[in-house]
């Protein structure tokens, strides 16, 4: 078996020239596919550290100045990577969808992304994401633009139900998913108002689920108005992050008798964000401002995510499960056990990939 880093290479190119062939030219996929692999191996953003990882035979300020050229002059079409990772994606559709934002400063300014995840098995994979131009919260029409976006590219049939935080509710954006027929599962907060279309009564929610122990669902199987639109509710008592029991209330589109187990899936985005930052790729390394250049960044990155992801898992499944520690939770994540693995083999020539590596980068 040939384990040369440049017989490696050439792999991840054949793999992503087959989906990327007819929209992208063979100089710019070859570029893609080594920055993947650098970042892969340096598991960073750095420019400078990537391409010290870059295997061609020229000095790393040309792989430098090539990977600074890419990001300010290369129109990137991020629906192709999104359309990748639908493609690679490990289950079949309808989907469960989770909807968050994530931020973090560099220097004045301020990097915000609303983004769209396709939950599986303790992730969630980035499917569509918006770079805000913004500090804070997303408003209602960001979010209208980012699942019209998503419908647009893979169809209202794939979503099973979207589940999202406190963060996603408001009047106009509930009678948006109400009159798109978008089953959800969306938390809000316990001083909320409902109001009773069948008695006119108005009263605060928690009080709807005032006798509710820990860790008990409570269902209720009529329907209620909630900032002026009709949705069902449940709640369960649950710990927070403290250890301090508190009342989550979730409102749906549909009788929520799952709605707290779907619930559940929203945190998988947040593994995701975890991932992208402190635990594979440290996203907030990057020096960018400009956020069109960071959008390219945030699209490369996902295609190694999505690879380490699914490498973790096999892994996991069927070579070396991750150990699990004393509280209940794996040593490390999916993505961190196969960004580990492809490292390995990438970095050492002599490495065999016995479980082919590239292959699960393939559509085929």
């Amino acid at each position: 078996m040939n384990t040369s880093i440049d017989y490696k290479n050439s792999n991840l190119i054949e793999s992503l020239t087959v989906f990327f062939g007819n929209e992208m030219n063979f100089a710019r996929i070859k570029f893609l596919s080594l920055f993947i692999i650098a970042l892969c191996k340096v598991q960073t953003v750095c420019f400078e550290k990537i391409a010290t990882g870059f295997d061609c035979n020229v000095q790393k300020t040309s792989s430098l100045r090539r990977i600074q050229r890419f990001i300010a002059s290369y129109v990137l079409d991020i629906d192709l990577i999104s359309k990748l990772v639908f493609a690679l994606l490990p289950h079949e559709p309808p989907y469960i969808l989770t909807m968050d934002r994530t931020n973090w400063k560099f220097g004045s300014v301020d990097i915000n992304i609303l983004a769209i995840g396709i939950v599986y098995q303790g992730v969630a994979f980035p499917i569509i994401f918006r770079l805000l131009p913004k500090k804070g919260n997303s408003n209602t029409q960001e979010r209208k633009e980012i699942i019209q976006h998503y419908i647009k590219l893979f169809g209202k049939s794939s979503i099973k139900e979207l589940v999202a935080d406190r963060e996603f509710v408001g009047e106009h954006w509930i009678e948006f998913l109400n009159y798109e027929e978008i089953k959800y599962h969306i938390r809000i907060r316990e001083n909320f108002i409902m109001n009773n279309p069948r008695t006119g009564q108005k009263v605060k929610v928690s009080w709807l689920f005032s006798g509710i122990k820990l860790n008990e669902i409570k269902v209720l199987r009529k329907i209620y108005y909630i900032n002026n639109q009709l949705c069902y509710l449940s709640a369960s008592k649950i710990k927070n992050k403290d250890g301090v029991p508190e009342l989550q209330v979730l409102i749906s589109f549909n009788c929520p008798e799952n709605a707290a187990e779907s619930y559940k899936d929203r945190w998988q985005i947040e593994t995701m964000f975890k991932a992208f930052k402190t635990s594979g790729f440290n996203i907030e390394q990057t020096h960018l401002s400009d956020l069109k250049r960071i959008e390219k960044l945030f699209a490369m990155v996902i295609i190694a995510f999505v690879w380490a992801y699914k490498v973790g898992l096999f892994l996991h499944q069927n070579i070396k499960q991750i150990r699990m520690l004393n509280h209940g939770y794996r040593a490390k994540s999916f993505v961190k056990h196969g960004l580990e693995h492809i490292a390995k083999i990438l970095l050492n020539a002599n490495c065999q990939d016995d479980i082919g590596i590239f292959d699960f980068l393939s559509c085929s």
